[in-house]
């Protein structure tokens, strides 16, 4: 008989919210396009500027909104079209990031996963991610911001992992998306503290981004936002005590030291690759992964934690928590992982 499927894998994407899922069939209802200048194009926008209004004020943020896809053309939007180069990277960002900035001089990081801020003093588009996606390592974006503004530049953060579970980060252009937080695959954002930071090309939201707006993604990214952050102490408590077992079982904890986000940790088991842990794990109905979601499905080494320096690199895996998680699944959890490192 096969066991109940637990889900460990909340920083690749977590479920839709209830709440999330009521706003979706809500916004189906405003079926009409946005940039219609007719009756019924009038109260999907309306009903698009309120969403709008509604992101700002859930996430304290003064400046504008563009609705993109997700994190990914948020990130592609502000590297191509920002009115300054793109001058540094951090070494641990997301493929998306790298992807868009082969030639960009790379940022390093120390044994934590962490950016020396002393290194992002650089004229140009900085771009440092607020949370590492398969360590939780939280980069001094504070520290970080006010090294790029005394140069000059500008900051970018993807705040992908971030939103929804930090105050928002100090940055000039940020990044995110929705199914991260609870909210629909398929919908995201590009915070801008001023227009004047980006070139724009025509087409929608103040002819930033073309693309017909996806209003009942918009709508439900607003709901997942407006849902609250109060299960994240209870997440704590839950990864202190997985911690503290894999530790106990002969296991490492990656940037064990490090500031991390309380949702996500990566864990070393020596001597067994993570390739063959996934294996083993997904045979008893447990959901982890190896790196980013976007690179899990291969065999070369995570570029994040090469950059860190972690020995046994081949042997992590990451283990994320979501609103649904509880004592028993992390317990079950335990018996498993105790169980593959015996065998």
């Amino acid at each position: 008989m096969s066991q109940t499927a637990l889900y460990l894998d909340h920083a690749a994407t977590t479920p839709l919210l209830p709440a999330a899922r009521d706003a979706l069939l809500e916004g189906f209802a405003l079926w009409a396009n946005p940039s219609s200048p007719h009756a019924a194009g009038r109260k999907a926008r309306a009903a698009l500027e309120d969403a709008r209004a509604a992101i700002k004020a859930a996430l304290g943020w003064q400046g504008e909104v563009i609705f993109t896809s997700g994190a990914s053309e948020a990130l592609a939007l502000a590297m191509s079209r920002c009115v300054q180069p793109v001058a540094a990277v951090s070494a641990v960002e997301h493929e998306a990031v790298l992807r868009h900035a082969p030639e960009a001089m790379r940022l390093p990081v120390d044994a934590r996963g962490l950016v020396d801020p002393a290194r992002c003093a650089l004229a140009g588009l900085v771009a440092v991610q607020q949370v590492n996606n398969e360590t939780g390592v939280i980069q001094p974006l504070g520290a970080i911001a006010a090294a790029v503004k005394s140069a000059g530049g500008l900051l970018l953060a993807d705040a992908a992992q971030g939103v929804g579970k930090l105050e928002l980060p100090q940055a000039d252009l940020i990044a995110l998306s929705a199914h991260k937080f609870g909210g629909p695959i398929g919908v995201g954002a590009l915070l801008v503290r001023d227009w004047a930071f980006l070139r724009p090309t025509g087409g929608q939201e103040r002819g930033y981004r073309g693309g017909t707006e996806n209003l009942p993604g918009v709508m439900a990214m607003v709901a997942a936002l407006q849902a609250g952050r109060d299960w994240l102490d209870q997440a704590a408590q839950l990864r202190a005590r997985l911690e503290s077992e894999i530790l106990s079982a002969g296991g490492e904890v990656v940037a064990e030291d490090a500031p991390r986000l309380a949702t996500i940790g990566a864990y070393r088991m020596p001597g067994k690759s993570a390739n063959a842990q996934l294996i083993r794990f997904d045979g008893q109905g447990i959901a982890v992964s190896a790196g980013s979601a976007c690179s899990s499905g291969s065999l070369r080494i995570s570029h994040v934690l090469e950059a860190m320096g972690t020995e046994g690199a081949n042997e992590v895996i990451r283990v994320s928590i979501g609103r649904e998680t509880t004592a028993d699944d992390v317990d079950r959890f335990l018996t498993a992982w105790k169980d593959v490192a015996g065998r």
